[in-house]
Formats: C-alpha cells, sequence, structure tokens
C-alpha cells in the first residue's frame, strides 16, 4: 500500500507541479519561493498520504497545503511584511477547488503562460530560460535536462538557481508582454515549449517511452500562443509540429507499452483530426512567410510528409532530405545532421548515410548521445555488417536513460536481422 502511494504521489506531482508552482508565482511573485513552498507541499503528501490516502483531489490538497505554508511564510519573513495585507487578501478569494481554478483558460491570463514568459525574460540568458522553464512547467529534473541540452548536469543546477536569483532581483513582473517586446520573447518561448513537448514525446528517463500530459500540456501552451500572436508563421510552424506528431501517440506503443517505430505503426490509428489540425496550421504559417522558412515551419513540413504517406514506403525521402537541408541552414546542428543522414539513407542508400554519420563523431556533444551508434547500427545492418551493428545498438543501449527504449535497442542487438526503420526523424 506504501509503494502505491508513493506512485499516486509521484504521478500527482508530475502533473500537478508546473500548475501548483504557477498558482503559487501568482501569490508570492518569486518563481523560487514558488517552487519551494510546491516542494514543501510534496514532502507534506509523503508524510500524510501514506497514513491518511490519497485525497480525492490531489491538485487541490497540494494547492491548499503549499498556501499555508505561503501564509507561514509571510508572517515569518520581515521582508514581506508589507505584503501580508495584499498577499491575505488574494488568497482569501481563492477556494479551496483547486481543479476548477487551474482548468480556467482565460487566453492572456493563464497562469501558466505567465510563468512561461518570466522564464523567458531576457534577463536570463537563453540556455537559462529554457532549464528554467523545463524545471517549472517540465517539472523535469537537472539530469533529465541536462541530457535534453547535451551539458554536464551541475551546470544545468547552477544555471537554474542563478536564473532564479537573476528574476528576484529584477523583480520580473507575472505578466505576458505586449507588444515589440512579446514578438522579441517569442523564440525563447517556442523552444521551450518544443522541448516540453519533446520530452513528452520521447521521454529521456524513467519506464514509460511517452509521457502524454506533458505533450498536452505544451500543445495547449502553443495553441495559446498562436491566438496571442496571429501573424507569427514560427508559432502557427510549431503547433502544426506537434499536432502532427501527437496525432502518431496511440501507435507509437503496443499492449504493454513497448515502443513501436515509424515504420512498424498501424497508421490507421493515427488521429486524423490532429493530422488535419497540423496540416491547416503548416497551411497558415506558410502563408504568412516573408522570405525563408523559419526551424519550425520547416520541421512540420517534414512530419507533414510523413502524414501524408499512406504507407511507409510511400514516404518522399528526398524531399524530407531537402527539407532538412533548408533545416541545417537555418539551425545548425549536429542532431539536425543528424536526422539528415537517416533521410539520405532512406532516400539514397545506407553508405550515404552512414558517411555523414562518421562526420558527427567529431562533435564532442555527439558521443554520449544514443541516437547515434542507434542509427550507425541500423545503416550498418542494411550494409550486412552485422557484428558492428551489434556493438554499435549495445553501445546506444547503454547511453539511454529510458527503460523502454533501452530493451528495445538491446533486442535490436540480439537479432541484428532486419533494418531498424528509427523512429520520427
Amino acid at each position: 500500500m506504501a509503494t502505491d502511494t508513493h506512485r499516486a504521489i509521484e504521478a500527482a506531482w508530475r502533473i500537478e507541479a508546473p500548475r501548483l508552482i504557477a498558482g503559487l508565482t501568482r501569490l508570492v511573485r518569486d518563481v523560487g519561493v514558488a517552487e519551494e513552498l510546491a516542494q514543501d507541499a510534496l514532502v507534506a503528501a509523503l508524510e500524510q498520504w501514506p497514513a491518511e490516502g490519497v485525497p480525492r483531489n490531489p491538485g487541490a490538497w497540494l494547492m491548499t497545503t503549499a498556501k499555508r505554508r505561503a501564509i507561514d511564510q509571510i508572517r515569518r519573513n520581515e521582508t514581506f511584511k508589507r505584503k501580508v495585507d495584499q498577499v491575505g487578501r488574494e488568497l482569501e478569494k481563492f477556494t479551496p477547488d483547486v481543479g476548477a481554478m487551474v482548468a480556467e483558460d482565460d487566453g492572456i491570463g493563464d497562469d501558466l503562460l505567465r510563468l512561461v514568459f518570466v522564464a523567458c525574460h531576457p534577463v536570463l540568458s537563453t540556455e537559462a530560460r529554457t532549464a528554467l522553464t523545463l524545471r517549472l512547467l517540465g517539472g523535469l529534473t537537472t539530469d533529465e535536462i541536462a541530457r535534453a541540452f547535451l551539458v554536464p548536469e551541475p551546470t544545468v543546477a547552477q544555471r537554474i538557481v542563478r536564473a532564479k536569483k537573476t528574476l528576484a532581483n529584477a523583480q520580473v513582473p507575472f505578466e505576458v508582454p505586449q507588444g515589440d517586446e512579446l514578438a522579441a520573447r517569442l523564440s525563447s518561448v517556442l523552444e521551450v515549449i518544443y522541448l516540453i513537448f519533446n520530452e513528452g514525446y520521447s521521454a529521456t528517463t524513467g519506464d514509460e517511452w511517452m509521457r502524454p500530459a506533458l505533450c498536452e500540456e505544451a500543445l495547449r501552451l502553443g495553441r495559446i500562443l498562436a491566438r496571442l500572436a496571429p501573424r507569427e508563421p514560427e508559432v502557427h510552424g510549431l503547433v502544426a509540429l506537434m499536432e502532427i506528431q501527437a496525432s502518431r501517440s496511440a501507435a507509437r506503443t503496443g499492449p504493454g507499452g513497448e515502443p513501436i517505430l515509424l515504420g512498424d505503426q498501424d497508421r490507421a490509428r493515427w488521429d486524423q483530426l490532429l493530422i488535419r489540425r497540423g496540416l491547416a496550421a503548416l497551411e497558415r504559417a506558410e502563408a504568412l512567410i516573408d522570405g525563408k522558412p523559419g526551424p519550425y515551419v520547416l520541421q512540420a513540413a517534414i512530419t507533414a510528409c510523413h502524414a501524408r504517406a499512406r504507407r511507409f514506403e510511400d514516404t518522399d525521402w528526398k524531399r524530407i532530405a531537402w527539407l532538412y537541408e533548408g533545416l541545417a541552414e537555418a539551425m545548425p546542428s549536429p542532431v539536425v545532421e543528424l536526422n539528415r543522414a537517416v533521410a539520405l539513407s532512406m532516400a539514397f542508400g545506407p553508405a550515404t548515410g552512414l558517411a555523414l554519420l562518421d562526420q558527427l563523431m567529431a562533435f564532442p556533444a555527439m558521443r554520449n548521445y544514443h541516437l547515434l551508434p542507434g542509427a550507425r547500427g541500423d545503416f550498418l545492418v542494411k550494409l550486412g555488417r552485422h557484428a558492428e551493428a551489434r556493438a554499435e545498438f549495445e553501445r546506444a543501449a547503454s547511453l539511454t536513460r529510458n527503460e523502454r527504449e533501452r530493451t528495445l535497442l538491446l533486442n535490436r542487438a540480439a537479432t541484428c536481422d532486419q533494418p531498424l526503420r528509427t523512429d520520427d526523424p
């Protein structure tokens, strides 16, 4: 029973933490203090729920507990004395039914969206903005964020601590920017939202291949942004990208939660409504482009190629390779080059892709990136070099932190008899 309770607490924290921190930030106007209060509520849950049982509304329980901690802290801390009356009046306005409160979506007034823009404030570096938002809204640990950024964990931890201190010292207002300031800060916000989506789409750690709640949250934030900035092609490009990728979610796992890669998916299970929404968003984005398309529009165009193919064999890999060439120009990255290598191998043969992958080994950040040996293993299998392929799959399995992915790669190492169709390039 205690184990079940702790699992329930972990699940509730993963789901509720972003909303909890956002709501508390609106009260205390300090993201660092808000996160501490949220963690205090988590500790209280760990102490009380095993004995008293899991409450009917875990999110409301956590918020109510955190609000009480906020009142106590404000009363104790002399620097907040002048705010006691103001914050106290605001607290009295809230009802314990936090479930209804966090479900409310009032556009610009949305707490989660405000929190995104606070975490992406220009007083912070781009790296700090993305790390902080992933921590606060994505509920990711510093280790998970470090793997997403391909940087050491202590570096991410320092970024988060310094970011919270900088925001507090600058007294950044808890609001959505307007006018020119909104346009200037969109790029960083888009990056953050897509990183959150990616963590939900392919979890970096844990026992599950996907975290659907993160995908849903990123999609919700993306749709809100599209309403806020309807003339921004990259916003619609990001929404299109996420809608089309999310359309495959039901087909990406088997009955036991095991991963099913793109080439093996039952396309009848793809969500046609999400595909139509994604293609419509891409059409809006392309109509707004003045000049060369940006990285999100290009990535959405790549996913659209997959969505339009009735079978895996019908995929227009030459067009995908061409789009990746444009993406590499718009957003140079060894990860983009890896995906371009996959497209080239599908369009022109594995030897072409392998030649590009071998060049990527020179990048330090790619040496421990599990998808690189995974792709090399696939190409080597297709070339009949099975012993080398086995070694690459085993190396990839040793580098991934996701248990489902590790099992998949070890199975590939054990068989090495069929080409691996790389998932979602």
